[in-house]
């Protein structure tokens, strides 16, 4: 297997990693622990019962992001395997490694805006699916960057495939 190769078998396990840890993160409901209960994107929790939380700016942004993030994350995820699978074929990886960046941007806009709203509370403590979608974004950049490292040496070996150099 050649280096582009291991590139993209690398760039398409790290988005699906990616696309785990931020459906995970954005379904579930333990982004911050408070004394009786949890609450989320969608739902607080208090003694074992749950509901809705009303509409606020920051958790609608935060959401909104979120989902983004995981649906960009998926059509590159798609996008990666086409590229990985069509071995023969000379497919570019550009597309693929935009997406996956803008889904790490809008995973990092939504988690920081709601780091804002949440880090000078005392007496709340951040839990398990905020931090499943803090790890989201390394993987989302570093799969980018495996596409597009992959690219750049279709592109590079498409540049001299004409010169009569033995490479």
């Amino acid at each position: 297997m050649g280096v582009k190769r291991s590139l993209q078998s690398g760039g398409v396990l790290l988005s699906l990693l990616t696309n785990v840890l931020t459906v995970l993160s954005t379904a579930t409901n333990y982004w911050i622990r408070q004394h009786g209960g949890h609450s989320g994107l969608w739902q607080e929790c208090a003694q074992g019962i749950c509901y809705n939380i009303p509409c606020q700016t920051m958790l609608a942004m935060t959401g909104a992001c979120m989902v983004l993030a995981g649906g960009f994350g998926l059509v590159a995820m798609a996008m990666g395997l086409r590229i990985w699978c069509h071995q023969g074929e000379s497919l570019r990886g550009q597309t693929t490694c935009g997406l996956l960046f803008l889904s790490g941007l809008l995973l990092l806009t939504a988690l920081v805006g709601y780091t804002v709203k949440n880090a000078w509370k005392s007496d709340i403590f951040f839990s398990w699916s905020y931090f499943s979608g803090w790890l989201a974004f390394p993987f989302s950049i570093l799969a980018g960057f495996c596409f597009l490292l992959a690219d750049m040496i279709v592109q590079g070996t498409e540049a001299i495939s004409g010169f009569p150099v033995c490479l």
